[in-house]
């Protein structure tokens, strides 16, 4: 149903426009423009498994990604013209959002789709949450500029959170107040 659903809305809301301006006139558009976030679909998973074995030495497996669809968390990827070029999960509830995951393809990084994604989730939350948490390596330098500079801030750490190659590594927790 979810996928019919995704069909249907992306019909709706197809933008011939924006299209044709970027084909005919391709200075007019920017790519963040031609990018989309669309609800993920189970047949998007094999793309998604590729960004996430890429990108992590110890991935979530794709039975994870299937439970988040069963619990109806909300998951999301980035596309344009038919590429996944990223993905995003968080999941709602009393009044909280939870990022669960974020990750662009390595050969798309540092072009706009992590914001993109990243306030995407943030507007869909608005209005329904007060706060919307996360957690990031303290490793990651990038996404956590990227974070600071949509408002979030270091509330705490998690002590061993992430399997490291040597171990195991902390996690920087980071709240944004939706007020």
């Amino acid at each position: 149903m979810r996928g019919l659903l995704d069909k249907i809305k992306n019909f709706v809301i197809y933008d011939a426009d924006r299209e044709f301006y970027a084909e005919i006139f391709p200075d007019s558009v920017s790519r963040n423009d031609l990018m989309r976030m669309r609800t993920m679909l189970h047949s998007d998973l094999p793309y998604v498994m590729a960004i996430e074995t890429k990108n992590y030495p110890f991935p979530w497996q794709e039975d994870i990604f299937t439970d988040c669809f069963k619990v109806g968390y909300d998951c999301w990827v980035c596309e344009e013209q038919g590429k996944v070029l990223g993905y995003c999960l968080a999941s709602v509830a009393v009044g909280e959002a939870h990022i669960l995951n974020i990750s662009v393809d390595p050969g798309e990084q540092k072009q706009g789709i992590g914001r993109k994604m990243m306030e995407h989730a943030i507007d869909s939350v608005r209005g329904k949450v007060e706060t919307v948490f996360l957690e990031v390596r303290p490793s990651n330098v990038g996404a956590i500029g990227l974070y600071e500079s949509l408002g979030f801030n270091e509330i705490g750490i998690r002590k061993d959170y992430y399997p490291a190659e040597n171990g195991r590594e902390d996690a920087i927790m980071l709240a944004l107040q939706l007020f």
